[in-house]
């Protein structure tokens, strides 16, 4: 050791044993020493946890959430509750009669079929749409991105009647599926499709190619660069795209109504269904198929939501 390091250490080791020395100015303690000093009770005082602190809300953020909370409220709480009351008025008699009326239940049963039969496909098709038009380069890209947007901005009967142009008896091109349960797959493909496009797209351009090549880099074969890189980060997206897409199939009515022709047993859709109890004045009963939907529409959400978070998990 240098006489400069000697000199350093004796003068610490003076100051050290100072403020231990009988007379001396107690030393001024740290705030972690502070903060783990016991009480004059001689108990340590609890630890702060990290964002432990509560946050009050100021006035205009109180002001805020109460606006949000009304807004939504009406929007969307009071009349699902509303419908709730309405399918059950009278009894849980009449909801199950209406259930088991064979109408009903083949309306229900052909649109729950058809909207998870187009949402396996738009999860398949769309991706791989995103995925060209966010990696590839090609004539004409721009206007398919116009396209794929098409099925958003025309109202449904309009949607409706270029399908029923296109596929119906009057077909350009030979093919007649009017008035068929083709038809309804039809349909809902078309005005479903950009769902998951438009939600895996922003995902794929913010997800940098160089992570899939420093993958490739250290061993990983194409295959698993998607499952281990891509694919992890695109479920959450692809689950969203998929919810909308299932979510909006099983409530579509102006697409089917000129394409599918609404024949019982075989094209009728519970859109439609819910339509004609409402011209029979029968309340209750539209109100029952209603809430049967939304049932099904939220356990879908709920299911492919834990599908994505493992799936992301595991990943």
């Amino acid at each position: 050791m240098t006489s400069t390091g000697a000199a350093i250490a004796a003068d610490l080791n003076t100051e050290h044993l100072d403020a231990d020395a009988p007379g001396a100015l107690p030393r001024e303690q740290s705030p972690v020493e502070r903060s783990s000093a016991p009480t004059s009770t001689g108990r340590r005082p609890p630890r702060r946890r990290p964002g432990g602190a509560r946050h009050n809300l100021t006035r205009p953020a109180g002001v805020g959430l109460g606006v949000s909370i009304l807004w939504f409220s009406l929007l969307v709480l009071i009349p699902l509750a509303l419908i709730i009351i309405q399918a059950v008025d009278g009894g849980w008699t009449n909801f199950a009669e209406t259930m088991r009326n064979p109408q009903t239940a083949a309306a229900i049963w052909l649109t729950v079929k058809q909207a998870l039969l187009v949402t396996v496909v738009n999860t398949v098709a769309g991706t791989l749409i995103a995925w060209v038009l966010v990696r590839d380069s090609f004539p004409g890209k721009r206007a398919l991105e116009v396209i794929i947007d098409i099925p958003f901005a025309l109202p449904t009967i309009v949607a409706g009647l270029v399908l029923l142009a296109t596929y119906g008896p009057q077909s350009p091109i030979g093919i007649d599926v009017a008035n068929t349960e083709k038809s309804v797959f039809l349909a809902l493909l078309f005005v479903t499709l950009p769902f998951v496009v438009r939600t895996v797209q922003p995902v794929l351009l913010e997800l940098e190619p160089e992570v899939e090549e420093a993958a490739q880099s250290l061993g990983a074969n194409r295959f698993q660069t998607w499952t281990k890189v891509v694919l992890p980060a695109l479920v959450p997206a692809i689950s969203a795209g998929a919810t909308l897409s299932f979510a909006r199939g099983i409530s579509e009515y102006g697409s089917l109504v000129l394409l599918s022709g609404n024949l019982p047993f075989k094209s009728e859709v519970a859109a439609v269904r819910i339509f004609s109890y409402i011209e029979n004045d029968n309340v209750a009963a539209a109100a029952s198929i209603a809430l049967v939907l939304l049932l099904v529409a939220v356990a879908a959400i709920v299911t492919l939501d834990i599908i994505s978070r493992k799936v992301a998990r595991r990943g």
